[in-house]
């Protein structure tokens, strides 16, 4: 097994922003970081009609199929099906610190600020709040309703980092590419890691 700098939970669910999610996980391979991927059944559909990616539901052709198209170590990437009740994620004594759900549907957003842990998605969030580690939530969705809003000040107050995808323009994007990079920059930043994908405020790109 190769040895990586860290390690982090990346959790896709099926809001629509999958390109980000794919870009994000990239990233991370890139930076050395061992990544448990968990995708919810939805956000397969989504990934399926936005970029074209037919991820299988299976946790292990899963996981070969993400080594295979991003061409990363053996081991590198590791993914959990919903009911995987035994992977290190489900517990504070083998979880990684560190977790982002990108993108966050309102739904999860909403089961993990009532602490609902019906599935590993919602379980791995609370194993990271509780263990006073980092979460961050990439919320899709416009307008937020009273209940979002809600749900987000609650998990706001416990430390949790919510960054809803939403792109800045000062930095004069030419492409889509340009607008998810703005975002999985700053994902990087919040998550500590290094990156050089987006240009800072005040800089020469």
């Amino acid at each position: 097994m190769a040895e990586f700098k860290g390690k982090i939970t990346l959790a896709i669910t099926g809001a629509s922003g999958s390109a980000y999610a794919m870009r994000l996980l990239e990233c991370l391979l890139y930076a050395e970081y061992q990544v448990y991927v968990l995708v919810s059944s939805a956000a397969r559909v989504v990934f399926d009609t936005e970029i074209g990616v037919k991820l299988p539901a299976n946790p292990e052709k899963a996981s070969d199929y993400l080594v295979n198209h991003f061409a990363c170590a053996d081991g590198q990437i590791q993914v959990f099906g919903k009911d995987q009740w035994f992977s290190p994620v489900a517990s504070g004594s083998a979880a990684p610190k560190q977790m982002i759900v990108c993108p966050c549907s309102t739904g999860t957003l909403a089961a993990i600020s009532q602490g609902m842990s019906d599935n590993l998605i919602e379980r791995a969030a609370d194993v990271v709040i509780k263990e006073r580690g980092q979460l961050i939530l990439v919320p899709r969705e416009t307008p937020f309703s009273t209940i979002h809003l809600a749900n987000m000040h609650t998990l706001s107050q416990m430390g949790v980092t919510i960054m809803p995808a939403a792109p800045g323009f000062y930095h004069n994007p030419k492409s889509i590419e340009d607008l998810i990079d703005f975002m999985v920059g700053r994902m990087l930043d919040h998550l500590g890691i290094e990156q050089t994908i987006m240009p800072r405020w005040g800089y020469n790109s």
